[in-house]
């Protein structure tokens, strides 16, 4: 079965033309505004031109947060103007076709356990490390929604105090150890805001101290939630995780939060379907409630 996959991304829309989990075509374009009817649009434009009908469907993986019944979204926290929105029938009818609708970063987990890091596996999480931090929990083989919907946010983890967050909160690691947070702690700090530039730079003393923050903090959230769930793996992804040595960085610091007895077992990945996981992961959905009879 042909679907399409689609990844809302605070940079950039991905989507793709996937069947049996293979990408046979694909397109994107830049989110330049981040406002509902323009973003639509685009979407829509992208699944028309990769075939969307009735027996080509599209998955759409969102930045935010959802409602239980997965129809509308309840907030995006860096995208304005999406809260309360009827996403799915918006799309639906704009593209002329069956959407399903998910948090992204549980696209992206779908997309790494169908094809990627976690293949095979039954309990894992996973971690977006993007413009914000978002993540997939998976539990006896199944994403882990929650009662209201809400659940696997790891991204608003508190581990701070009064760093402000996207969401409007305050103190969560998204806030602090996101893309969007880091470039506005590069630039208080008189620094050129190109996180890549800068982490190939991360021993010059000007600029360890921002990314030693930011791996302490990032530790501090992947061992909180180690901890809770007890996964056989932790899969990283999503741009901040593709840095050079960035594994073999993080790993120590996090085996420094956990209890002697996590340490043993403590088993993180990174992401080997990179910018592909949630597209794929984004069409799965429709193949999931095909399985499902939806």
């Amino acid at each position: 079965m042909k679907a399409i996959g689609v990844d809302l991304g605070g940079h950039k829309i991905a989507a793709a033309l996937v069947e049996d989990g293979l990408i046979l075509d694909r397109l994107s374009e830049q989110t330049d505004i981040r406002e509902p009817d323009a973003v639509l649009e685009k979407i829509a434009l992208l699944a028309r031109a990769l075939g969307a009908g009735e027996d080509c469907p599209v998955g759409v993986g969102i930045p935010g947060m959802l409602d239980a019944g997965r129809n509308i979204s309840l907030q995006l926290p860096n995208f304005p103007g999406w809260s309360g929105l009827p996403v799915k029938k918006i799309l639906s009818a704009k593209i002329g076709s069956r959407v399903e609708i998910e948090n992204d970063a549980n696209c992206h987990a779908l997309g790494e356990g169908w094809q990627g890091a976690a293949a095979g596996m039954t309990d894992f999480i996973l971690f977006t490390l993007g413009t914000g931090i978002g993540g997939g929990i998976v539990v006896n083989g199944r994403i882990l929604r929650g009662h209201h919907g809400m659940a696997g946010e790891p991204g608003h983890l508190v581990v701070g105090t009064t760093e402000p967050c996207g969401c409007g909160s305050f103190g969560h690691l998204e806030g602090i150890s996101g893309a969007d947070a880091l470039e506005r702690q590069a630039e208080a700090m008189g620094l050129q805001p190109d996180l890549k530039y800068l982490w190939s730079k991360r021993t010059d003393p000007e600029i360890a101290s921002l990314w030693n923050r930011w791996l302490d903090y990032l530790a501090k959230g992947i061992a909180s939630a180690v901890h809770l769930f007890d996964p056989q793996a932790v899969i990283l992804g999503g741009g901040l995780s593709r840095g050079e040595g960035f594994l073999a960085l993080l790993t120590p610091r996090v085996n420094d939060y956990l209890a002697p007895p996590f340490r043993k077992v403590l088993d993180l990945r990174l992401s080997l379907l990179g910018n592909d996981a949630a597209t794929i992961g984004a069409a799965a959905l429709t193949r999931l409630q095909h399985q499902a009879g939806r």
